[in-house]
């Protein structure tokens, strides 16, 4: 079960919608997923590009970060280092996918990939998104969570921004596409 961690303090501040204020944090069972702050940018570059040279995810830069701040989710420890992070790549008002999934070495097998794709499906759902996919070497997590194993050809505009990046992104491995339907 999730609930935005205001709610779960009795304490819900809702005297003003300003676009710039960081969302609530998000509770899935005892993990609090926060929205990635600015200081966060450095530890997300350095996680993310940690599993770039095995294909498991794509380079990321500090400005590339910066321009998506907003779309990124983050699990930190007790000392605000970060464990996990996740982020959403908007494809048009009905489809997003996720990207940038990656847990620090140290805390993988704890589940914490599955936190953060539920928190990334929170994410989706309030911005109003009808499905979610993903592009991925973890099968069998993605299976687990629900999503159905698809082909990529379903998806052209993730063929062209793979093009506009590097042709080799489309042949690194046996990447699996998954995808999800999301209900309101």
């Amino acid at each position: 079960m999730s609930t935005p961690v205001s709610a779960l303090s009795g304490v819900v501040d809702r005297e003003e919608d300003v676009p710039s204020r960081t969302p609530p944090a998000f509770r899935v069972g005892e993990v609090t997923v926060h929205h990635a702050e600015e200081r966060d940018i450095p530890s997300i570059v350095a996680l993310n590009n940690l599993f770039a040279p095995d294909g498991l995810t794509l380079t990321r830069s500090p400005d590339f970060v910066t321009q998506h701040l907003q779309d990124y989710q983050v699990v930190r420890d007790e000392n605000g280092r970060i464990l996990g992070q996740v982020a959403l790549d908007e494809y048009s008002p009905s489809l997003v996918e996720l990207v940038s999934l990656a847990v620090a070495p140290d805390q993988q097998s704890r589940g914490l990939g599955q936190v953060l794709i539920t928190a990334a499906e929170h994410l989706a759902r309030e911005r109003g998104h009808e499905e979610l996919f993903a592009i991925s070497l973890a099968e069998a997590l993605f299976l687990r969570m629900g999503y159905t194993l698809t082909s990529i050809e379903i998806y052209p505009e993730k063929i062209a921004r793979y093009r506009s990046i590097s042709r080799s992104e489309l042949s690194i491995g046996r990447k699996f596409c998954f995808t999800k339907r999301l209900r309101p």
